[in-house]
């Protein structure tokens, strides 16, 4: 199986609302299967055949762990997985692996995002720092911080070295904070992100 991750915000094959939760995924090319995020721990899924889903759904939950327990459009169990605690965090707290992030996603958040409890973000903690570092979320944080919102959710979960590699290069980069991220537009975003993490990635196989 063939799955997937649709990153833009218009496909007719999903709604508006899976698309901006990325919650959008194909798979084997042709098959879609959306994942509707209804609160903090559960979500709506939509596929064309549910015995045949798990697989789709481990691959949503890379991405969104929190998520735990999954219904399909009638209301009738999937799937559910142990819970995963969520604690408040301030957003200062908070060091970003990430240098930019992309206008177009700014304003794709700004349409479900209501306030900060909305904002759930995986975390590790990095003890070379003593801080703890987001995986993923950072267009959402910057969001927040351009609202005045200061506070997030977050949940603590575990994540490969090279990550901070990233984080050393965003603090080499002044980015000790999400106020010190750069939104870009969508072209310059594309060609500052994907050739830095090309680079990287480039660098490292040469090393290795």
């Amino acid at each position: 199986m063939m799955i997937e991750r649709i990153n833009i915000y218009d496909d007719d094959r999903f709604s508006s609302a899976v698309l901006f939760q990325h919650g959008a995924f194909l798979v084997d090319g042709e098959r879609p299967c959306s994942f509707y995020i209804r609160d903090e721990c559960s979500a709506t899924v939509c596929f064309d055949d549910y015995s045949d889903v798990l697989p789709v759904i481990e691959e949503f939950r890379f991405y969104a762990e929190h998520i735990s327990t999954f219904y399909d459009p009638e209301g009738n169990l999937i799937a559910k997985y142990p819970s995963v605690a969520v604690r408040t965090m301030g957003l200062n707290e908070i060091q970003p692996s990430q240098f930019f992030v992309d206008q177009d996603k700014v304003r794709a958040v700004s349409a479900f995002l209501s306030g900060w409890q909305d904002i759930i973000v995986p975390v590790v903690y990095d003890g070379n720092i003593q801080r703890y570092v987001s995986l993923d979320g950072h267009t959402r944080m910057y969001y927040a911080y351009t609202q005045g919102w200061e506070r997030i959710k977050a949940f603590v979960t575990k994540t490969d070295p090279y990550i901070f590699d990233f984080v050393a290069e965003a603090r080499n980069r002044g980015i000790l904070g999400v106020k010190d991220i750069k939104m870009l537009c969508h072209a310059e975003y594309l060609q500052k992100w994907e050739q830095f993490c090309d680079d990287f990635w480039e660098n490292r196989s040469a090393v290795q």
